[in-house]
């Protein structure tokens, strides 16, 4: 089966492509240009990066000038990620994160760490909004930087209660209180400023991505167009029959609940086989039961 149907089709996730690289990259200058200047500590991964940059730094005394080794950790740190996360998720979504946690590590260590504003709390807030913004386009591009969405996808599988929410939180525990036994009260009061502007930042570009209803009425009944999408999604249908009330013509509705990031996919797949499908997309919705959050 190909993976693109059409030239269209590749134009398109090129685009989309194209621009997580961007968000990759504005997270990494918000990154380097504020927040490590700052002396601040990123949630999550990254953040935990950081901290055994500054301990390799402090101990080994290596000759780094401005290059931050912290992007170069935190890719070799999701390389176990990936391989064990890599029959967990779609492999277009997988292959798009590989290539901007690349691209995000290597602006990272390309973009010196420059003081722009000497102000610790304005550094804090314009460093939380880009890296969060950064953050927020790889998610709309149907991407992920890498670290902890990949981990709450694997125990979202192995537990139904954990979330990637509930993991992040039970990684910045952690994190700041290493930051508090390593370091000072203040730089730990201004990271977590710093981590509450990136999550922000993100739901406003990207807000309640996990669970979407997506309901699909066409006019044709095709196999096929369902078990591309069991097969490329491994999302479920439920589906009834229907009639117009203007045209009395027979329908089919298709009902189904997935991520945001796979709805452009799920698009391409109904359009391919009916172009004049209905779709109607409800985001935010509230899920009990046995749903697999993705991310």
């Amino acid at each position: 089966m190909k993976v693109f149907e059409n030239k269209q089709q590749l134009a398109d996730e090129g685009r989309r492509t194209l621009a997580a690289m961007l968000g990759a990259v504005i997270y990494a200058a918000g990154t380097n240009l504020f927040i490590v200047p700052a002396g601040l500590y990123n949630s999550g991964i990254m953040g935990l990066c950081q901290v055994l940059r500054t301990l390799l730094l402090e101990y080994l005394g290596l000759p780094l000038g401005n290059v931050d080794i912290a992007g170069i950790i935190y890719y070799i740190i999701n390389i176990p990620i990936f391989i064990i996360g890599y029959k967990k998720m779609g492999k277009r979504f997988l292959v798009k994160t590989l290539i901007c946690v690349t691209v995000m590590s290597v602006a990272m260590a390309v973009i010196p760490t420059t003081q722009i504003v000497g102000d610790r709390m304005m550094a804090c807030v314009i460093g939380g909004i880009l890296s969060g913004a950064g953050v927020g386009i790889l998610l709309r591009m149907g991407s992920s930087g890498g670290g902890m969405d990949i981990v709450g996808v694997i125990l979202t599988k192995w537990r139904q209660d954990f979330s990637v929410g509930k993991v992040n939180l039970m990684v910045n525990a952690v994190l700041y209180a290493a930051c508090l036994f390593l370091f000072d009260v203040e730089t730990v009061l201004y990271s977590v400023i710093n981590a509450a502007v990136y999550s922000v930042a993100i739901d406003k570009l990207h807000a309640q991505n996990i669970n979407v209803e997506v309901t699909v009425i066409t006019k044709i009944s095709s196999q096929e167009l369902e078990k591309e999408v069991f097969d490329q999604l491994g999302r479920g249908i439920t589906k009834w029959k229907t009639m117009g009330a203007y045209t009395h013509e027979e329908s089919h509705i298709l009902y189904i609940m997935m991520s945001q990031y796979e709805v452009h996919q799920l698009k391409n797949i109904i359009h391919k086989y009916d172009p004049q499908a209905f779709i109607v997309v409800n985001e935010g919705v509230h899920v009990e039961g046995n749903y697999l959050k993705k991310l």
